[in-house]
Order: structure tokens, then C-alpha cells, then sequence
């Protein structure tokens, strides 16, 4: 595996840093503000719960709100495992896995400015709200299709027939067919409680984001000042601007002896945007900000942390549970031709990708689709159907794959055709994308494929990619992180034929597509082509019991067979995450369940005061 020419022993003491979510510079303690920032929030559903996708915005909610079922947030397995949150334990559940019961816990309240009970007829709005096909709940019907009376298709908030709130206290769920990780679909921010009363004022996706009302140990900024008299009177509460900042404050009505799953250290949270990267660690540096969150370092920033001793403690390496992947779309040609996807795989240089990434310290390169973990690594590296001498691509395998395309006209190992001519590929404006885009635009040339990338900021380019009109070939800007501890979450969201939607879509190749969803999407279907169908495959496994050890090799087969039938991506990156700190973050922690730095369990001793704050 080629990186940074740094060495190996100076990695594995950078990897060991963060492993674990150590203390660092003094004991845990109470207070002060969490201070980082981001160059782009990037949010794909404007920061509403009810569709928003993004991994940073999942760990955010993490403090400012809360789910029937939610995890401890820290690294490793131990931060994969579930336990009640709102709920007072585990439900009850009938004896053919159709029927799930839970019981709320007493006092818990929403944050200001609504201060009343959370009901269970508050989660069952929320789920309303998933059930609202105008509000995009991106992962709406992948999740919670399972449940009677959802189809993603209503056009308002109305009840939902398989969920029932026999009381304040009590929400039960009738299931159209067994689910076995249903229980981890429970911790998805969406299916945190909703106040009708805030939420009913916005019917447009996204909306309800700038008025979000908390459930959890943290509110937004100036909650309280929140005019719901009517819908006309609210105003976006001033905590979060899109475009400069989100700041959370401590919720005065959370009660922390109904939450044993946070420790809520610090008073406040202030993530700021800044779209200069090298400044984002420079403030970390000087003091100005407490910790990175989900920027990468630069190549001479990294360097630093893993060669001068007194950083080597400052710098965290922690499994990110992450795929970076190049998807190509079947709607565009020439990749509605498996041949093409494949020659693709071929020759794309992974190792030189790794390189201009930052090196073996921030992942591994990437063979299949999900992360080995997801698979209790029964699938790893070791399974590589498109395999070259060192990742650096094989020119003779590619043209020879090439040869069988359509699109190479005289059979000379090359796409020919105009349809390979001036393709647009799809990328971030930032390193370290910018930093691949030569390396991939270089090894799709080796075999005729001629793209042109398109920079966007973060945000841009999930939007664009995710709007099927679009008709994007490729892109370089995507990647799947683990919704929550079982490879379900890496099949049926980017692979499902029900999770094509017109926009919001993650199914990016369109795997699934069929000529009456094409014409519903506005799109033509591929001249002479059958799009693969995966549904039946992962119904298979998601039946199976989550603590069966037959649905993680079921998994282990659907992996493999949509890379060697399907061939939706080019995948290249199983992904670290990556998060230096500064001297007053006195506690650092993991959180595995997003992905990234713990909002609740780190701890500080700036002494700064949240309230002044702005």
C-alpha cells in the first residue's frame, strides 16, 4: 500500500492516539464551550431532521435531540451497542417480531420555547413527517416502509395505521414483515419527537431546520425567544445561519437522571463555518478553536502531528465506518454497459488515490463495497474481484474488459464512442478531492473515457449528485457511512429500487431503475439494457435475525455479487476519520455511531460562557 513517505512506526503511534477516546491534558470536567468549525455544513435536507442525511449533522443532533433507542456516544464497539433513551427499556416484543411496545420515561420535556411533555404521540408526528413525501425523508422508506401504513407517499402529516399511542406514555409498532435490525432503525435522528405545533408550519423540505426544538441536553441558541403564537409570527431561531454558524446551549428543561447515555460536559457547542482549511487548523493551533470536526488536515499540517512529539498525542485516528466511492449511473452512458464499469475498476489507480488522500494513516484502500467491520471481517481487502498489481491499475485487464463494450467500435481496448467524450464528473471544491481529481481524470483517459470535473462546494455537490434530473455520469464526491451498526444500512439506501427518489437520492448508479420509474423521474431508460435488481437479495438478509450469524455472510454474498454483477461503483477508500485537538480539549472522544468527534462526552477548559456567544 502506497502513502506519504512517513514512517510506518510514527503511523501506528498517530493511529494509537485516538483509538480509544482517551483523556488528554487533564481529567473530564464540566463547563466551557466546545469550540471547531467546517468549511461547508454540507447539510443534504438543510439541517430538518426529517431528511437530513449528513453524518455531521447526525452527530449534532446526538445533543439536541433524543430517540426511543440511542447508543453511548463513544469509539468502538462499545459505541455500536443499543440502549433505551426516551424509552424506559428495551420494548416488548410479540413472538412472531411484528409487534413492537415501548413504554417513555417521566419527565422529559421539550427544550424552550414550547417547555411542555414529550408524548408519544410526538414521535408518532415525527414518523408522519417521514411518512410526507413533499419533505424528502431521504432515508424514509428503506428504514420504515416495514411499518403498516408507510409508503412515503402521503402528501401531509396524517396517521400512520401500524402505530399506535394508546396513552401519553405508550407507542406501539405493527410491522408488515419482520425487520431484524428494526430496533437500530429506532436511533435515527428523524424518529426523534417533533411538536406538531412548531413543525406543522413548514410543508417544504428542509424548512423545519432553523426551528428545530429540542429534546435532548443541548438547544439551539435563542430557542426561547421563538414567537410560536402562530406560524406567521416564527422566526429562524438565530443558533443556527447556514451560512456562518450553529451554537448549542444547554436545555433547561433536559433532565440528566433520565440519560445515561450522555455525559454533556461542556455548556455550549459552537461550530462555525470557515472555508479555508489551513485557518481551521491554524485556530485549532493557536487556541482559537478546541478541535478539528470534519475537515482533513493538510498534507504539512499532518506532517507535523505525526513527526514532532509533542503533537503526536493532539492527532486521532478513528475508524470512520466510511466507503469513499466513484458511483457511475446507468442512465448515462457509456456506463450503462457493465463492461465499461468494469474496465473502470480496472485501471483506476487506488494507490496513487491513497497518496493524494494523505497516506495509510487516514484508511485503507477499498475492494468492495462495505467496510470490513460491517461484516465482522468475514469480507476484507483480501476479496478484491477487480484486482491489480498494487492498486495501481492493470491498462491490459481494462482494455481487454473494454474490448466487449459497445462503445469501443474497433474492438481496440478504447472507448471510442462519443458518448465517452466530455463527461461530467462531479467533485468538492476542496482537498483532498481536488487533490484526486488528476489521478482519476488521468486513469479513465488510459482507457477513453474523457471527463471533466465540475468543483462544487460540499453542499452543491450533494445536492446536484442527488437530483436524478441532473444526469450526473460519475462523481468523486461521495461516500456511505453506516447509518448504524448492520450492513442493511449499506444495501438497501444506495442499492434498494425503493430508494430512488427524485431528489435527496443516494441510489446515485440507479440500481433498480425501471422504465416506469425512469418516466416518473423524468429520465430515459437505457437503449437496450436491463438495470440489475438487487431487492430480493437484500430482503433475504433483512429478514434474518440481527444476532444470526447467517445474516453477516448473507451480506458477505450481497456484497460481492453487486461488485461482480451489478459493478455500481469504483469504491477506493475505506476511510479514518481524522480529528486533531488543541491543548484545551482536556477529554477527547469518539463517537462511532456518526462518525465523528463526540459532541456530548468531550470535555474543555476554556471557560468560555456560552451565553455570549453569537
Amino acid at each position: 500500500m502506497v502513502g506519504l513517505a512517513l514512517a510506518i512506526t510514527l503511523v501506528a503511534a498517530a493511529c494509537g492516539g485516538g483509538g480509544g477516546g482517551g483523556k488528554t491534558g487533564g481529567g473530564v470536567q464540566k463547563g466551557g464551550v466546545l469550540r471547531t468549525a467546517q468549511e461547508d455544513f454540507g447539510f443534504t435536507n438543510a439541517f430538518d431532521p426529517t431528511g437530513e442525511y449528513l453524518a455531521s449533522a447526525i452527530t449534532m443532533y446526538q445533543a439536541l435531540t433524543r430517540t426511543l433507542i440511542n447508543y453511548k456516544h463513544v469509539a468502538g464497539p462499545p459505541g455500536n451497542k443499543l440502549y433505551p433513551d426516551l424509552a424506559t427499556a428495551m420494548p416488548t416484543v410479540s413472538s412472531d417480531g411484528l409487534t413492537y411496545t415501548f413504554k417513555l420515561k417521566s419527565d422529559l420535556k421539550f427544550g424552550p420555547p414550547l417547555n411542555r411533555a414529550i408524548t408519544s404521540k410526538d414521535i408518532e408526528y415525527a414518523f408522519e413527517r417521514i411518512n410526507t413525501a413533499p419533505l424528502v425523508a431521504q432515508y424514509g422508506q428503506y428504514y420504515f416502509g416495514t411499518i403498516k401504513g408507510m409508503d412515503g407517499k402521503a402528501k401531509s402529516p396524517t396517521p400512520i395505521s401500524g402505530i399506535e399511542t394508546p396513552d401519553d406514555s405508550t407507542i406501539v409498532f405493527h410491522l408488515i414483515q419482520a425487520a431484524g435490525d428494526f430496533l437500530y432503525r429506532l436511533s435515527m435522528p428523524a424518529t426523534a419527537p417533533v411538536p406538531q405545533e412548531v413543525a406543522k408550519c413548514f410543508t417544504k423540505a428542509g424548512d423545519y431546520g432553523r426551528y428545530l426544538i429540542s429534546s435532548g441536553p443541548y438547544m439551539l441558541k435563542g430557542s426561547e425567544k421563538l414567537d410560536t403564537s402562530s406560524c406567521d409570527a416564527m422566526r429562524p431561531i438565530s443558533g443556527f445561519d447556514p451560512s456562518k454558524q450553529i451554537t448549542m446551549v444547554r436545555n433547561p428543561n433536559y433532565v440528566q437522571s433520565t440519560d445515561n447515555l450522555r455525559t454533556n460536559n461542556v455548556d455550549g457547542i459552537h461550530v462555525a463555518i470557515d472555508t479555508n482549511t489551513s485557518d481551521i487548523f491554524d485556530k485549532v493551533q493557536s487556541g482559537a478553536l478546541d478541535a478539528s470536526f470534519t475537515s482533513q488536515p493538510p498534507k504539512p499540517i499532518l506532517q507535523q502531528y505525526l513527526t514532532q512529539p509533542d503533537k503526536k498525542n493532539l492527532i486521532h485516528f478513528n475508524q470512520g465506518d466510511r466507503t469513499w466511492y466513484l458511483p457511475m449511473n446507468w442512465a448515462t452512458p457509456p456506463f450503462d454497459d457493465i463492461h465499461v464499469r468494469k474496465a473502470a475498476n480496472l485501471i483506476m489507480d487506488k494507490a496513487a488515490m491513497l497518496q493524494a488522500w494523505g497516506g495509510p494513516s487516514f484508511g485503507q484502500i477499498a475492494t468492495h463495497i462495505m467496510p470490513p467491520i460491517m461484516t465482522d471481517n468475514e469480507l476484507t481487502q483480501s476479496y478484491d474481484p477487480y484486482a491489480t498489481p498494487g492498486f495501481h491499475g492493470d491498462l491490459g485487464k481494462a482494455q481487454a474488459e473494454m474490448k466487449q463494450s459497445k462503445y469501443d467500435s474497433n474492438k481496440d481496448g478504447m472507448c471510442d464512442a462519443s458518448a465517452c467524450k466530455n463527461l461530467v464528473m462531479l467533485n468538492r471544491n476542496v482537498t483532498p478531492w481536488t487533490n484526486l481529481e488528476p489521478i482519476v481524470v488521468s486513469s479513465l483517459a488510459k482507457i477513453g473515457i474523457q471527463v471533466k470535473p465540475r468543483e462544487l462546494a460540499t453542499s452543491a455537490a450533494y445536492t446536484t449528485i442527488q437530483t436524478v434530473k441532473n444526469m450526473i455520469p460519475i462523481g468523486l464526491n461521495t461516500a456511505w457511512g453506516k447509518d448504524y451498526a448492520d450492513a442493511y444500512t449499506f444495501a438497501a439506501p444506495l442499492f434498494g429500487s425503493g430508494s430512488i427518489i427524485a431528489t435527496g437520492n443516494v441510489n446515485n448508479p440507479l440500481v433498480g431503475l425501471t422504465p416506469g420509474k425512469a418516466s416518473e423521474l423524468g429520465i430515459k431508460y437505457p437503449a437496450g439494457v436491463s438495470v440489475p435488481n438487487v431487492d430480493s437479495a437484500i430482503a433475504d438478509c433483512e429478514k434474518i435475525p440481527a444476532t444470526d450469524p447467517a445474516r453477516t455472510t448473507c451480506w458477505v454474498n450481497f456484497d460481492k455479487t453487486t461488485m461482480e454483477a451489478a459493478v455500481p461503483w469504483v469504491p477506493y477508500l475505506w476511510a479514518n476519520n481524522v480529528t486533531v485537538q488543541g491543548a484545551s480539549l482536556t477529554h477527547f472522544e469518539f463517537d462511532q455511531f456518526s462518525g465523528y468527534l463526540s459532541l456530548t462526552e468531550v470535555a474543555v477548559n476554556n471557560k468560555i460562557n456560552a451565553t455570549t456567544l453569537s
